[in-house]
């Protein structure tokens, strides 16, 4: 019998720092930024942001490479600043946001990529479509304390993908040839975050 209790003892004192070594942060929206680039009539960019967004980042302190995050994006709070377009990016020629309302991303796989740099692949859903994408992320960033005693951190992130994979096909042709809204969108990630209490 007191074997088999000291086994269990064991095995607890041996699981304990793997729970001791998860930290969950909450992404911070009113300090973060979810914005993106996309050619407009072959000549400039054109650029916006999702004003509404909340995700979660489970990190292990021991080992980076097994942390997890989770992304939820609302598409009808699409913003470039011209509000007639943004009325016509939640339309059905293009978010369809009263339809898909939310896009999201869930991570598959973190992995290093260089000092203070990962590459953390997961599911991009968007328009009812899911794809695999790549981030690369630059961070986590040392920890640090706010006024109010939260701990706060930050990543950027990056990627590119092309909006046509989702179901995302309008367009309209130019007469000098070419199209009005590129295939390609730049995504980049301003995020910062707090550390669950």
């Amino acid at each position: 019998m007191k074997k088999i209790i000291a086994s269990i003892a064991a095995i607890a004192a041996l699981a304990l720092p793997v729970v001791a070594s998860a930290s969950t942060w909450n992404i911070d929206p009113d300090h973060s930024n979810v914005g993106f680039k996309v050619r407009h009539l072959m000549v400039s960019n054109v650029k916006g942001s999702f004003e509404k967004h909340r995700g979660v980042l489970e990190l292990n302190d021991k080992d980076i490479t097994k942390s997890k995050v989770s992304v939820t994006i609302d598409t009808a709070s699409v913003n470039t600043n011209v509000a007639k377009r943004d009325e016509h990016l939640r339309s059905a020629d293009f978010f369809d946001a009263a339809k898909y309302p939310t896009m999201t991303f869930t991570s598959k796989k973190v992995a290093k990529a260089g000092k203070g740099k990962l590459k953390v692949t997961g599911d991009l859903t968007l328009h009812g479509v899911t794809k695999e994408v790549v981030l690369n992320v630059e961070g986590p960033a040392k920890e640090s304390k706010d006024p109010w005693g939260n701990l706060r951190s930050g990543v950027v992130a990056s990627t590119k993908i092309n909006r046509k994979d989702f179901g995302l096909v309008y367009n309209a042709a130019l007469e000098t040839g070419g199209v009005a809204v590129g295939e390609d969108v730049d995504i980049n990630l301003e995020i910062e975050m707090i550390k669950a209490k």
